[in-house]
Parts: structure tokens; C-alpha cells; sequence
């Protein structure tokens, strides 16, 4: 079991560890979509790489994420810098992963997203979280959960950072679909959906947070969509 999850979190947070992907010509890394970049008149474009798009602030470059089972993509303005998820960098990064490709029981995903993902902003002696919100937590069966547990989990969190002689704000989105009502949405496949930001503290540092973030789309579900999905179900249970 411990394996499997390692795996899984592994899959999430490996990205950029051995520098940059190279890109070819079109801005495809090996076995990665195509990213492609609308502008508009406001301070922000929208990046998108196959089926996940974000709204990024102009001036970030943005680079796909893409290794084994993950799929999506990051934007910094400092793309190498952010690689090393410290919290002291701006960024976004939107992903998902493919369960089809990992092959593990859709449970696995629940305890990941529960565990590690974000410990080097969690538990980094130079970050702190702040505010936690669980929109849904369902214990899987295999861990004591009910014996009709859809196995799903989803929450947001916040919190600073003081790395590298700045202080920033991060938050972060993570949802394991199980069977609950977010399977119904976003992209059919994935087991596991991941928004991470990064900004410089500042007056307007979490409004600017919670837009990144609620404007990312997996297929055509905003993030809106998912808390959505879990309240009306909440409703009609």
C-alpha cells in the first residue's frame, strides 16, 4: 500500500526535479501536449495543454508538465526556480493523472491526496499553513471507510511562505474524484486533480489566489464546478 501511494505521489511532484524539459518547436515536450497561449486585453493570458487550462499573469512562461501518468503544465516567471517548489518562486502549476496509465485502485488516490503532496509547503520550516477547507472526505472502504464509501476527497488550502529573503502566499486545490459526484466532471480518466500558486504577499495576494485558481479548467469543468458537484450532492443525499 505504501508503495503504491509513493508512486502516485511521486508521479505529482516529481516535476522539474531534473531541470526543464526540452522542448521541440512547437513547444511539446516528449510525450506532452502543445501549450497554447491567448492573450487578452487584461493582465493575464489563458495557457492551455490538451485538456487543462489556467489563466496565468502575463510575463510567466509557461511549460508543459508532463511525465508518465501526469499530464498539465507550470508557469513562472522563473521556471527553473520554480521547480524546486520551496515556496520562495511565483508559479502555477495545473495537473492531473492518468489513472489508466498507473493502474492502481481509484482508493490509492484518496490517501495521496490526503498525504504528502504539498509537504514541502506544509511542513517546510519556512512555510505555514494557514487555512485548511475540506469539501468532502470520504474514507475508502479498505481503510475503514463505510462499505459504500465513494472513496473521495477534496479540499483547498492557503498559507505563506518566508524562503529566500521574500514573503509569499500559496494555495492549493487538490480533489480525488473515487466515485463521488466529481467522476461526473472534468476529464474522464484522471484519479487525481492538482492546482498549485505561488505569489508574491501582498494586499491583493489572495484575491489574485483565489482567481488562478478558480479559473483553472480540467475538460470543461472549472474548479467551481467540483465544490459545486459536492454541495448539491450534499443536498439530495
Amino acid at each position: 500500500m505504501r508503495r503504491a501511494i509513493l508512486g502516485i505521489v511521486v508521479v505529482m511532484t516529481g516535476a522539474g526535479c531534473a531541470g526543464l524539459p526540452h522542448m521541440n518547436d512547437r513547444g511539446l515536450a516528449p510525450g506532452g501536449d502543445p501549450i497554447t497561449i491567448e492573450r487578452s486585453p487584461s493582465p493575464y493570458s489563458e495557457i492551455t495543454s490538451g485538456p487543462v487550462s489556467a489563466l496565468v499573469p502575463d510575463g510567466w512562461q509557461p511549460v508543459p508538465d508532463s511525465s508518465g501518468a501526469r499530464e498539465g503544465f507550470f508557469a513562472s516567471p522563473s521556471p527553473e526556480a520554480w521547480s524546486r517548489m520551496d515556496g520562495s518562486t511565483e508559479g502555477i502549476a495545473a495537473t492531473w493523472v492518468d489513472a489508466t496509465a498507473v493502474g492502481v485502485p481509484s482508493d490509492f488516490y484518496y490517501l495521496a491526496a490526503t498525504g504528502p503532496l504539498f509537504s514541502q509547503l506544509i511542513h517546510s520550516a519556512a512555510c505555514r499553513a494557514e487555512s485548511r477547507r475540506v469539501f468532502v472526505d470520504n474514507l475508502p472502504t479498505f481503510a475503514s471507510g463505510s462499505a459504500d464509501s465513494p472513496g473521495d476527497y477534496m479540499a483547498r488550502g492557503e498559507g505563506t511562505c518566508h524562503a529566500g529573503g521574500r514573503v509569499t502566499r500559496w494555495a492549493y486545490f487538490v480533489a480525488a474524484p473515487g466515485f463521488g459526484p466529481v467522476r461526473q466532471l472534468g476529464i474522464a480518466r484522471s484519479g487525481l486533480y492538482v492546482v498549485v500558486a505561488v505569489l508574491r504577499d501582498g494586499r491583493r495576494a489572495g484575491e489574485m489566489l483565489n482567481h488562478l485558481i478558480g479559473e483553472t479548467r480540467f475538460g470543461d469543468a472549472r474548479i467551481g464546478d467540483f465544490v459545486r458537484a459536492v454541495r448539491e450532492r450534499r443536498v439530495t443525499a
